[in-house]
């Protein structure tokens, strides 16, 4: 039986808010070692742990991340108060150099970090790869780039970023020349997008799967060839899957 990786998907959003130090800390404390995050910038170009293009679902207040001075978002609260009430009305957005420092003090720890398209669109490619660069410096070894945006990958191997991951929503986008000529070391793909049978492997390229919380799910991808699975509840999956690899 293979039994796949696991990466935690913004970090433990079971029970955490998302993309917060408080979730990625939690998650870590239950065993993942491999993480992931979305990355936007304020509009003084600040970079910031934020997946949504807006504020409301997380914050509870209109607006974009990129429309707001960090200032102004150290004074929001990511409480998703629709699933969490007040228990994480102290929570704050969580600036990407937080999560630098956190690696440094987890070194057994990889980051997958998401370059979100709102901000590349907003600020352009080169002002968020060096921003995102400059805020991870401390642990820049620990971190793998990743985005939708092909274009932006493929600025960022001309670069030097090392290690890079493509993004995509449906299985047959893998074979596009542009991510052919970035050469990533991983390929996201969501759960939703993958043919219903078959192996699913390239060659040189490891495969993460996005979103699964099951774990005969997850079982039956690792089967087929996937190596590692993203999960919002990376505590339970682990639990779970530790008892399917004791089991005889």
């Amino acid at each position: 039986m293979v039994i796949p990786q696991l990466v935690a998907h913004r970090g433990y959003p079971r029970h955490y808010p998302e993309n917060t130090l408080i979730g990625l800390e939690a998650a870590i404390a239950a065993g993942a070692r491999f993480v992931e995050v979305d990355v936007q910038l304020s509009r003084d170009r600040v970079p910031v742990l934020f997946h949504d293009r807006d504020l409301k679902r997380l914050c509870g207040v209109r607006g974009k991340v990129h429309d707001l001075r960090y200032e102004e978002l150290w004074g929001l609260r990511v409480a998703e108060r629709e699933r969490f009430g007040d228990r994480f009305k102290d929570v704050h957005i969580t600036r990407l150099a937080e999560l630098g420092h956190l690696l440094v003090r987890q070194p057994e720890v990889t980051a997958f970090v998401e370059l979100k398209r709102s901000s590349i669109e907003r600020f352009g490619i080169d002002t968020l790869l060096t921003l995102v660069r400059r805020s991870l410096k401390p642990a820049l070894a620990q971190c793998i780039l990743i985005s939708y945006s092909l274009e932006a990958l493929l600025a960022a191997r001309r670069q030097g970023w090392s290690r890079i991951g493509a993004v995509i929503d449906q299985w047959d986008e893998h074979g596009q020349e542009l991510i052919a000529k970035i050469s990533p070391q991983f390929l996201f793909c969501d759960v939703d997008g993958l043919p219903r049978e078959g192996q699913l492997q390239i060659d040189g390229t490891k495969l993460v799967i996005f979103e699964v919380a099951d774990p005969r799910v997850a079982l039956a991808l690792a089967a087929r060839g996937v190596d590692f699975i993203e999960t919002f509840a990376v505590g339970e999956m682990l639990q779970e899957l530790s008892r399917h690899a004791a089991s005889p």
